[in-house]
């Protein structure tokens, strides 16, 4: 599946527009890391465990929202986009979506 944040993919045309695709999924921070993070904002640095954290969100998002795009038919998703909403305390969504289309 072609993913592209740009509203055309190069080369191909774009037929059909099938429809808004997304794909979500709340993570929750954990306490041991946060205490780990919260000491590593002391000493300056990358915070790793949250990075971690939120690349497999995205990661799960993009899944997510593919496999809607596959069970419409879609040949790729234009236009991608990523917005994240804390849910609670601690915990926040992440959300990914665009628009699915059929190629030629």
């Amino acid at each position: 599946m072609i993913i592209t944040t740009q509203d055309r993919i190069e080369e191909k045309e774009i037929v059909e527009t099938l429809g808004l695709v997304r794909g979500n999924t709340i993570r929750a921070r954990h306490i041991g890391k946060d205490i780990l993070a919260g000491l590593r904002t002391i000493v300056g640095g990358e915070i790793s465990e949250y990075t971690k954290m939120l690349a497999e969100a995205r990661e799960q998002a993009i899944d997510r929202m593919t496999e809607e795009a596959r069970k419409l038919g879609a040949d790729a998703i234009v236009c991608l986009r990523f917005t994240t909403s804390p849910v609670l305390q601690g915990a926040a969504e992440l959300l990914a979506y665009g628009t699915a289309v059929k190629l030629n």
